[in-house]
């Protein structure tokens, strides 16, 4: 389990985006490393463990920098948001990881077309939303989140991403600011990794070999990303992350068709 450089250097890379964006360390990140030789089972268990730990360390400077404000007495709306998306991306996560390591085993192509197909979706819905300027998906706030939860851990505990990219769109679509979505995403993505962690804990008893060789690289990559991005989310103008969000998700999705199809 030895620290590979140019593995800690992508870490870094993309867990920076991820912070600063709400997606990308997973997304961008496991089709880099399939195409280096590694497996889902080595991969994906040891992403979610770095972000798990990575997406807490965001989650308190988020809070200490005022891109967003958590409090549980009395709970506020970035808490019950954050709590919904974690509740119902648990109950996702869960499914996902059973049914595709252990149940059924769904095919890799079928589940990167469909991660990069939605991706794509949810970007240039993006820009449409601030083209229109529409402002009538707030209304419908609980009902939206739950759903984009569903598909977001869905994508997380099949291929290790695909969790940022729908939930931080769910939520711009829901009429949650900018900064505060990129922030709330991830509180969210900590407790639906730790969720994630437990299942494929679960399912290695069950006879699953899961492989942890990636996990020192990951971490190191991602730990000093975390601690740097909540600091750019505050200076930066919201303005600056309206357009980067959906510009983001269009690009991971032209990347990911590229690398199933092309690459």
């Amino acid at each position: 389990m030895e620290l590979i450089l140019i593995i800690i250097l992508f870490a870094f890379l993309f867990e920076s985006m991820d912070s600063m964006a709400g997606m990308g360390f997973g997304t961008a990140l496991s089709p880099l490393l399939f195409l280096m030789g590694y497996t889902p089972l080595q991969v994906v268990p040891t992403i979610l463990i770095s972000e798990a730990i990575t997406g807490a360390i965001d989650t308190f400077f988020d809070h200490e920098f005022k891109n967003v404000r958590y409090s549980f007495r009395p709970l506020n709306d970035a808490t019950k948001m954050a709590l919904i998306m974690a509740f119902f991306g648990c109950l996702a996560i869960f499914a996902s990881v059973c049914l595709g390591y252990f149940a059924i085993k769904f095919p890799d192509i079928v589940i990167k077309t469909y991660v990069a197909i939605l991706i794509l979706f949810m970007g240039i819905s993006g820009f449409i939303k601030i083209k229109l300027n529409n402002i009538e998906f707030s209304k419908k706030r609980p009902k939206m989140l739950i759903g984009f939860s569903a598909l977001a851990g869905f994508n997380k505990g099949i291929g290790g991403g695909g969790y940022g990219p729908v939930i931080t769109m769910g939520q711009i679509f829901s009429g949650v600011y900018e900064k505060s979505a990129t922030a709330i995403v991830s509180f969210a993505e900590s407790i639906v990794s730790i969720m994630g962690i437990f299942t494929f804990f679960l399912i290695s008893f069950a006879g699953v070999m899961v492989d942890l060789v990636l996990l020192p690289s990951l971490f190191t990559g991602g730990f000093f990303a975390a601690l740097i991005a909540p600091y750019l989310v505050r200076v930066l103008p919201n303005k600056f992350w309206k357009y980067l969000i959906p510009a983001y998700a269009f690009g991971i999705g032209i990347y990911l068709i590229l690398q199933i199809f092309v690459l």
